[in-house]
């Protein structure tokens, strides 16, 4: 072990954490979260009278290895611009050329506070910045002051300074490193050097939910896209609560709202069709209600019971939606995609949250497609138009004056690993360190955080490919240290961080040191 990770270990926060959760295993964090959520509770106080303390985090989840390389561009003048002259080095035949992409605005002199990711690569040099050619939502919005970018950050078990520390294996590095499924769990889960048991998501919602929803009427955990590893909590947390594109998952067979079973669709006060399947529906809900001395049965009616009360909370909620008169279609209309069809049903029930009686809510979305080991320009092209007019769409709709509610929700990415830089002929394969976007009214936007990476290959001198020639960058920044960073925008206090985060005390702590270079709310 180095010096600097012995000196880092034997802080007495690296201690204490060891022996309270770091180590712990399961049963001990579970623990230590219900602690923790009881002393929340007992402090616990609603708002003040006509405030309206609702926050809501969006996890997009660009699965199989976004290539945020070509997502984040240097966009100078090789010939005195180092990240550019690299960068057209290692990417060969995927480079983006210069004059396509959309330039960055980037706090580089007074009146603004320079930024400070080129520091630890580059000096005192900035680099010119600019975004795939496809991608111009995304520049707008950052130079808008509405979003930025959390550059080389990845699942890390601890530092490692160099090169030489990863070949060597002079500190451990995560399990199942460059697998896709190794990755994405770790990615969703924050702890690289253990077995999955919950993701960090899950853990922030068990830790926080009765503090802040003890009136909600449906789950804090919203999954769009099915169940996951992110919001998976502890066994007696909070459960996932599955909603698709188009609204709660109905019992099949009826129509939609159920317009082949009730007189009024979506309105069982209104009675039942005289059908079959009315009756048929009718027949199912009167068994449903029913009590049974059998557990089995009880409890499976319970989880059917929940589901069909869920239902109607939920229509409850997108009719307040409408009631706004804000017209999502319209807002969505040049992002009618998989991720553009969640993210307007995420802001309908952002925009009608009032009946559902959440104040803290996490969705998770998972968007496939960017595992693109051959063709990669063109599909990545398509992904990022894709990409980037989802978010502004949900960006728009959220600041509608009648939603108003931008300054609330904070919308982040995340994907397995980046691409490597060198090509493979047509397209690029598994590395490591990426780039994040995170856009919302609270985000301290127009700016890049964590450390932009040396876009060396191989042995080059500054140099930070992990192993190899092809360009997979150790990234600087950990999952943990972002993690902790959105959790705390969110509600969790430093003082449990420990316990959603066992690996954090490995790494400075982003909430009181600045050399992470986190500073994003």
């Amino acid at each position: 072990m180095n010096l600097s990770l012995t000196k880092k270990m034997d802080t007495r926060r690296a201690f204490l954490s060891r022996t309270a959760c770091a180590s712990m295993g399961v049963t001990g964090m579970v623990n230590a979260l219900a602690q923790i959520r009881l002393m929340n509770l007992a402090v616990a106080a609603d708002p003040p009278p006509g405030t309206d303390d609702y926050k809501a985090l969006v996890c997009v989840f660009l699965g199989g290895g976004n290539d945020a390389n070509n997502m984040l561009v240097p966009m100078g003048d090789p010939a005195s611009d180092e990240a550019r002259r690299d960068y057209e080095a290692a990417r060969g035949n995927l480079v983006q050329p210069r004059a396509g992409l959309h330039s960055l605005n980037l706090p580089v002199a007074a009146p603004d506070v320079p930024t400070r990711a080129f520091q630890k690569y580059y000096g005192g040099a900035f680099p010119q910045m600019g975004i795939h050619p496809n991608a111009r939502p995304l520049a707008d919005m950052f130079n808008a002051g509405d979003l930025a970018f959390v550059t080389n950050v990845g699942t890390l078990v601890h530092p490692i300074a160099s090169r030489a520390d990863f070949i060597n294996r002079t500190v451990p590095v995560p399990m199942g490193l460059f697998s896709h499924s190794d990755q994405q769990v770790q990615w969703q889960s924050s702890i690289s050097d253990k077995p999955f048991s919950s993701g960090w998501g899950g853990r922030v919602a068990d830790l926080i939910n009765a503090s802040y929803n003890q009136g909600g009427k449906i789950s804090m955990s919203v999954a769009m896209t099915g169940l996951n590893s992110f919001q998976s909590g502890s066994g007696d947390g909070v459960e996932q609560y599955i909603i698709g594109q188009d609204g709660p998952v109905s019992l099949g067979s009826y129509g939609l709202n159920y317009k082949f079973a009730y007189n009024i669709p979506g309105d069982v006060t209104g009675g039942y069709i005289n059908s079959a399947l009315g009756r048929q529906l009718k027949a199912f809900e009167d068994i449903m209600r029913l009590t049974h001395d059998q557990l089995l049965e009880e409890r499976y009616n319970e989880f059917v019971r929940q589901a069909r009360n869920t239902e109607g909370v939920v229509a409850a909620g997108l009719a307040a939606a409408a009631a706004t008169g804000v017209n999502f279609d319209s807002y969505f209309a040049n992002a009618q995609t998989p991720l553009g069809n969640y993210l307007k049903m995420a802001a309908r029930i952002i925009a009608g949250r009032a009946p559902l009686g959440n104040r803290r809510q996490v969705f998770f979305i998972y968007v496939s497609g960017f595992d693109n080991h051959s063709g990669m320009l063109a599909a990545h092209s398509g992904l990022m138009a894709d990409v980037s007019q989802a978010l502004l769409s949900f960006r728009n709709a959220l600041k509608a004056p009648a939603i108003n509610a931008f300054d609330k929700v904070v919308t982040f990415t995340a994907s397995d690993f980046a691409r490597t830089l060198l090509s493979n002929g047509s397209g690029s394969d598994h590395a490591w360190g990426s780039h994040s976007i995170i856009m919302g009214g609270g985000v301290k936007g127009r700016n890049l955080y964590g450390h932009y990476p040396a876009l060396k290959l191989g042995g080059q001198p500054g140099s930070i490919d992990s192993h190899s020639g092809r360009g997979l960058l150790i990234p600087d920044v950990s999952v943990d240290q972002y993690a902790a960073v959105l959790a705390n925008w969110f509600g969790v206090q430093s003082s449990a961080m420990d316990a959603i985060l066992p690996n954090l005390p490995h790494f400075d702590n982003p909430l009181t040191t600045s050399t992470a270079n986190l500073g994003l709310f």
